[in-house]
C-alpha cells in the first residue's frame, strides 16, 4: 500500500509538470523564447533556475553517496565551495556582464557568444559539437540515479524508470522550453528546501546523536577511508578531494548550461536579489546531501556491508538504500525524498537538453534568424532534437557501467575545460585574444580528453581540475604575445563606444519581476 501512495503521489507530481509544459508552449513563441525565456526571467526563478540546474541526482545519489562513504564529513569542503565559489562568486564576477555582454552581441548561446566576442566562425561550430557530445555522458549520469532511486523505493525496474524519465522530460520540455524549466525550477526548488531541510533532521536522528551529535560521530578519518595512504591509487585521497572541490566549484564558470541562466535574467537588479537566494539555496542543498552521504557510515559498519555490485560496493546504490530503509527514513517521508531527487534531476536535465539541442539547431543549423526570430521551423527543430539527446543519454546510461560521479567529472571536466578561460577571460579582459581564446578552448579541452585517456576514468576529477587551471591559465598566456581585436569590436562587445575604460553600460529596465 505503501509503495501504491509513493506511485500516486510521483504520478500526481508529474501531471503538474506536464500542465506547466502545455502552458509555458502557449508563451512560447520564437527560439529566443524557447531558449533563453526572452530575457525576462525575475531574481527568485533565476536564482532558483541556477541552483536546481547544479544539484540533481547526480548530487543526491552519485556524490552524496560515494564521496560521502569514501571522504566522510570532509566532504563538507566541497559544499563550501559549491556554495562560495560556484554560486555566490559566480554570479557577482558573471551574471551582469553575461548578461549585458550577450546582448549587445546578439547572442543565445555559449558558441553564438564565442563567435561574436571574437569574430571565429570556426569556434562557434566547432564549440556546438563539443557541447552536444559531453552534455551526453552528464545527462547519462543524472537518468542513472533517478533509476537506482526509483528501483529502491518504488521496486520499478531500472530500465523502465529510464524509459519513462526519458518521456516526462521530453513533453514539458518539447513544449515550453525555457518557459517550462523555469516555472518548473522554481516549484521544484521551493520541494527542495523543504524535502533537503527534513531529511537532514530525520536522517540524523536515526543516528541517535542529533544533528551535531552525528557530525561529530562522523568527522574523524577512520570515516573517510580514501584519506588513508592507499600504495595502489594513482593520486593521494587528500589530492582527488581538493580536485573535487575545484571541479565542482570552478566549473560551472565554464558550463553552458548554467551559464544559459545570466542569459535569461530580466537586469542587474534581479542579479542583485538573485544572488542571495542562489547562495542561500546552494549552501542548504549542497551542505544537507553531503552530510547526508556521510552519515552513510552510522548505518553500514564496512565496506563489505554496502550494497553490493558486480566489481564490489556499489556506491551509488548507497543513498536509495538508506531512503528505502524505514529504519532510517519513516515510509511517509521517502516519498518526500523522491520527488526531492525527481524535482532536481528534471531542472538539470531540462536545462542539459535544451543547451544541447540549441547547440545543433541554433549553432550549427542556423535556425536563428536574427531579423526573423518567430521562425516556426527554428522551434520545430529545437524541439526534435531535444527528443534526440534525451534518446542517446538513455542508451548511454543503460549500457555504460561507469558510475555516476565519473561521468560526470568526464563532462564536467571536458566542457569546463574548454569554454572556462576564453568565456570568463572574454567578459573581464579587453586584452584577451581571438588567439588566445581558441588556444585556451584547445588546450581546456585537449588535457581533459587526454588526461581521461591516460589516467583512467577513476581519476576524472583530477584530470578535470588540471583542464579548467590549463584553460584559465592558456588564454591570457597566448593573449600577451597575440594581435588584439579591433577596437569596433570590443567597443561593441563592452558597451563602450566612445569610453576607452570600458565602464560605460546601456541603459537596461529597474523594474525586476518574480
Amino acid at each position: 500500500m505503501a509503495t501504491l501512495a509513493k506511485a500516486v503521489v510521483v504520478v500526481l507530481y508529474i501531471v503538474v509538470m506536464i500542465v506547466i509544459g502545455y502552458w509555458s508552449m502557449r508563451r512560447t513563441k520564437n527560439v529566443g523564447d524557447f531558449f533563453i525565456g526572452g530575457r525576462t526571467i525575475g531574481p527568485w526563478v533565476s536564482a532558483l533556475a541556477y541552483g536546481t540546474t547544479y544539484f540533481s541526482a547526480v548530487l543526491f545519489v552519485g556524490f552524496a553517496g560515494k564521496l560521502g562513504w569514501l571522504f566522510g564529513m570532509h566532504t563538507l569542503w566541497i559544499a563550501a565551495g559549491n556554495a562560495i565559489i560556484g554560486t555566490w562568486l559566480a554570479w557577482k564576477l558573471l551574471a551582469v556582464r553575461t548578461r549585458e555582454m550577450t546582448e549587445r552581441l546578439d547572442a543565445i548561446t555559449m558558441p553564438e557568444f564565442l563567435e561574436a566576442r571574437y569574430a571565429l566562425p570556426w569556434l562557434k561550430r566547432v564549440a556546438a559539437i563539443v557541447i552536444f557530445i559531453f552534455l551526453v555522458p552528464y545527462s547519462a549520469s543524472v537518468y542513472k540515479g533517478l533509476g537506482y532511486l526509483f528501483e529502491a523505493n518504488l521496486g520499478i525496474d531500472y530500465l523502465y524508470v529510464q524509459i519513462a524519465m526519458a518521456v516526462l522530460t521530453g513533453i514539458y520540455l518539447v513544449m515550453g522550453g525555457y518557459f517550462a524549466v523555469a516555472t518548473t525550477d522554481f516549484i521544484q526548488g521551493m520541494l527542495q528546501v523543504f524535502g533537503v531541510a527534513f531529511m537532514i533532521v530525520l536522517m540524523a536522528g536515526a543516528t541517535g546523536h542529533g544533528v551535531v551529535g552525528a557530525f561529530v560521530a562522523t568527522s574523524g578519518v577512520e570515516n573517510a577511508p580514501a584519506l588513508s595512504p592507499n600504495p595502489d591509487a594513482l593520486f593521494p585521497g587528500w589530492v582527488v578531494l581538493v580536485s573535487l572541490v575545484f571541479m565542482t566549484s570552478m566549473g560551472p564558470f565554464g558550463l553552458p548550461q548554467m551559464v544559459q541562466k545570466f542569459y535569461s535574467i530580466k537586469n542587474r537588479d534581479v542579479v542583485v536579489r538573485g544572488t542571495t537566494v542562489a547562495t542561500a539555496f546552494s549552501t542548504l542543498i549542497a551542505f544537507g546531501a553531503y552530510y547526508c552521504g556521510a552519515l552513510s557510515h552510522h548505518f553500514f559498519a564496512t565496506g563489505a556491508d554496502l550494497p553490493q555490485g558486480a566489481n564490489g560496493p556499489a556506491f551509488d546504490n548507497i543513498v536509495p538504500t538508506l531512503l528505502a530503509n524505514p529504519e532510517v527514513m519513516p515510509p511517509w517521508f521517502s516519498v518526500v525524498i523522491l520527488l526531492v531527487v525527481l524535482a532536481a534531476s528534471m531542472s538539470t536535465l531540462a536545462s542539459l537538453v535544451l543547451v544541447s539541442s540549441a547547440a545543433i539547431a541554433v549553432d550549427l543549423v542556423g535556425v536563428r534568424d536574427r531579423h526573423d526570430k518567430s521562425s516556426k521551423s527554428g522551434l520545430a527543430l529545437m524541439r526534435c532534437l531535444c527528443g534526440v539527446f534525451v534518446g542517446l543519454s538513455v542508451v548511454l546510461a543503460l549500457q555504460n557501467e561507469a558510475g555516476i560521479v565519473d561521468l560526470m567529472s568526464m563532462s564536467w571536466g571536458a566542457l569546463a575545460g574548454a569554454f572556462i578561460g576564453p568565456y570568463v577571460w572574454g567578459l573581464w579582459s579587453r586584452r584577451t585574444t581571438a588567439t588566445g581564446a581558441a588556444a585556451g578552448f584547445i588546450a581546456g579541452l585537449g588535457a581533459a580528453v587526454v588526461l581521461f585517456y591516460v589516467w583512467g576514468v577513476k581519476s576524472s576529477p583530477v584530470a578535470a581540475a588540471v583542464a579548467i587551471v590549463i584553460s584559465l591559465v592558456t588564454v591570457p598566456l597566448v593573449s600577451a604575445f597575440t594581435k588584439q581585436l579591433p577596437d569596433g569590436l570590443l567597443a561593441k562587445a563592452f558597451g563602450d563606444e566612445g569610453d576607452a575604460t570600458g565602464t560605460q553600460e546601456p541603459a537596461v529596465e529597474q523594474e525586476a519581476t518574480v
